[in-house]
């Protein structure tokens, strides 16, 4: 059955974490079922490499992401797939082709109004993952612990008629140490940015989704599709836009998608 498809000049998404029981398939199916692009960047984290060398997890669904992928890049999208931290495996393949996917360190991205941003995954400006990884993977440990427990917590939420809640976005937010280290991380990247003379930043990594202007630096984030299930679009005429896609399939707005020029296609 024919459903619509919102076309866009260039799509980023990253941490969709393919491998583990967090990853939001079914909504993020539901995106690549919708949306479209001529140009689609894999920022990094797409498969979860640490979690499935210590346990094996990879239902149909995440089968269905990488075929919906795969199928794109057979209808002529370019697709360019920057590794991150938890696919890093993937490094020893920067330059080659895989499946007509580009494997890339980072790149260069033009928009149609001439802005230059520096498309990279983040983690090499996380001074935990570069110099202290026991460090990290403790921080992966609590940040699932803390899904499982924001789990429990929403099915309660969801009996009672209330929305979504997440304890580590909430701790983000509210935790001085949690806000100084997003802070570092974005004031990191925009250094590099400047270092690098672009008008821009494209990254993931902290799972912290944003798009705002640092230092005369346009700092983009595009989320992760663990929780918040967020990807960043470019329009036709260059402008960028943060899409929450729970809030557009719940209709409460989080994104112009549905104002976008739909055009009919075979999911």
């Amino acid at each position: 059955m024919p459903t619509a498809t919102y076309r866009y000049r260039a799509l980023f998404i990253s941490d969709l974490h393919l491998g583990t029981k967090g990853c939001q398939s079914r909504a993020l199916l539901d995106f690549l079922r919708k949306v479209d692009a001529d140009t689609i960047y894999l920022v990094g984290d797409i498969v979860d490499g640490w979690k499935l060398k210590s346990a094996w997890y990879w239902p149909q669904e995440h089968n269905d992401i990488v075929q919906k992928l795969l199928r794109k890049v057979r209808k002529g999208v370019r697709l360019i797939y920057i590794p991150g931290n938890h696919d890093e495996f993937l490094r020893d393949y920067l330059g080659t082709l895989l499946g007509g996917i580009e494997l890339s360190e980072c790149a260069i991205h033009q928009t149609a109004d001439g802005r230059r941003f520096l498309v990279i995954h983040g983690d090499t400006f996380d001074v935990v993952v570069r110099h202290a990884r026991w460090l990290a993977l403790l921080g992966d440990w609590a940040y699932e612990t803390a899904l499982v427990i924001s789990g429990h917590v929403n099915h309660l939420r969801r009996r009672l008629g209330f929305t979504y809640w997440s304890l580590s976005q909430w701790a983000k937010l509210k935790v001085k140490s949690a806000v100084n280290y997003i802070g570092d991380y974005e004031h990191a990247l925009v250094t590099e940015a400047m270092r690098c003379g672009v008008d821009g930043i494209i990254c993931g990594h902290i799972h912290h989704a944003a798009i705002r202007d640092l230092a005369g630096i346009t700092y983009v984030n595009t989320g992760d599709w663990v929780e918040s299930c967020t990807a960043v679009v470019e329009h036709y005429d260059g402008s960028l836009e943060l899409i929450h896609w729970l809030d557009v399939q719940h209709g409460s707005g989080g994104s112009s998608t549905l104002q976008a020029e739909p055009t009919q296609t075979v999911s």
